[in-house]
């Protein structure tokens, strides 16, 4: 089935119960990301053109778009390729920081890249300035700690058939 039919198997949308009160509840951002990897396991990051720490391809989900085709867009926006993106890794809640909302981060597993795919990986230079394979502790001065968690997360999950959930990169909820 597509989403229309799943969307017409739903049936008539439920009316609201008190008029409104849709309008008036809080709305969160929803990201999704892939974590690419090289052959030789290292991670792919991006440096963005628009904030100062690195960051895995994928971006922010449109109204009315699921969190792993917004990966999917955002990959292929990026950095030119059009990947397979596989299962959910982890999903991580981000608390209120400055004037940005509180979101659910999605991490995809998108692979590992062979020399084909590294050839043809093509950062587009509106957003991307440009990208490094690193691993993790390589990188980890340049990520905001909250992005070292969840990715740490990620790739235990790799190894796991379960997706993990986190609370800012925590998996402890205290």
């Amino acid at each position: 089935m597509n989403r229309q039919d799943d969307l017409a198997a739903e049936g008539e949308p439920e009316k609201e119960f008190n008029p409104g009160i849709a309008a008036r509840l809080p709305r969160k951002t929803v990201a999704g990301g892939a974590l690419i990897r090289d052959e030789a396991g290292r991670i792919l990051f991006l440096e963005p053109t628009y904030k100062p720490t690195l960051d895995i391809p994928g971006g922010i989900a449109e109204y009315d778009e699921s969190p792993y085709d917004a990966c999917c867009r955002e990959v292929k926006e990026e950095i030119g390729l059009d990947l397979e993106i596989g299962r959910l890794l982890v999903v991580d809640w981000v608390p209120v920081l400055g004037v940005w909302t509180d979101a659910l981060a999605f991490v995809f597993d998108g692979g590992t890249l062979d020399d084909h795919h590294l050839s043809a990986l093509t950062p587009d230079p509106t957003e991307v300035r440009t990208h490094h394979f690193l691993t993790l502790p390589e990188a980890t001065p340049n990520l905001r700690p909250s992005m070292t968690r969840r990715l740490t997360l990620a790739l235990q999950a790799l190894t796991n058939p379960t997706p993990t959930y986190a609370n800012f990169g925590r998996t402890t909820f205290s």
